[in-house]
């Protein structure tokens, strides 16, 4: 592919950060399904408030129930899922059919889990797709920079997320290193004082969690 155009690289990015978000989130949401189908009736708050959405539902069964299926809602799983499809779709001629493919088949599964009574499993395909996706990015894609936007966008909401949940500090540092090699080889424009800043804050004893948020989310 020859040059990227500043709307390509945006949607690229944001493919990323949005099957990124969708990946994180469902295995959240997988690791915490038992206890909230079985804890205590408020346990689905705290979850809302470990990824800093509202908490717009009524009970725990709501919670579940809407939450990953709701496409009504901004911050739903399919939501984010959908997203990143709307990007994909005309991202096509760049990424190829196969990569679409595993968007579409990730959709596939989100809606049989969505009448599922035990749903896990097909929420599990969502992500093995995801993941395929990815491998099918490196394994098919030509263009560096086409594969470096998309994972820029990963590594950046990854790191959201984290800081957001208030990971530990290996963890966190381990993917802000992962991260700048990214961004550094993307192409896109991106400031080169806020990765030293993302940096700095994780070089120290503590982290302040929420100074990481707003620099990573400033980066381009």
């Amino acid at each position: 592919m020859g040059i990227i155009s500043i709307e390509q690289a945006d949607r690229l990015y944001w493919l990323g950060r949005y099957t990124e978000r969708v990946y994180t989130t469902l295995r959240m949401f997988s690791k915490s399904f038992d206890c909230l189908i079985d804890g205590i009736a408020d346990s689905y708050v705290d979850f809302c408030k470990s990824i800093d959405i509202p908490n717009v539902y009524s009970d725990k069964n709501d919670f579940v129930k809407r939450y990953p299926f709701d496409a009504e809602l901004s911050d739903s799983i399919i939501s984010n899922l959908n997203r990143a499809y709307d990007n994909a779709i005309v991202l096509r001629e760049s990424i190829g059919s196969e990569c679409l493919a595993y968007i579409q088949l990730a959709i596939y599964e989100m809606n049989k889990a969505a009448t599922s009574k035990s749903p896990l499993i097909e929420l599990q395909k969502v992500n093995d797709n995801i993941m395929a996706f990815y491998g099918t990015v490196d394994d098919l894609i030509d263009s560096q920079n086409i594969r470096n936007i998309i994972k820029a966008g990963k590594r950046i909401e990854r790191i959201d997320l984290y800081a957001r949940l208030g990971v530990e500090k290996k963890e966190i540092s381990r993917e802000i290193h992962r991260m700048i090699p990214r961004v550094e080889r993307s192409g896109l424009d991106y400031d080169k004082e806020k990765l030293q800043r993302i940096l700095d804050l994780v070089s120290g004893d503590s982290i302040d969690y929420y100074e990481v948020v707003n620099e990573v989310e400033t980066v381009f």
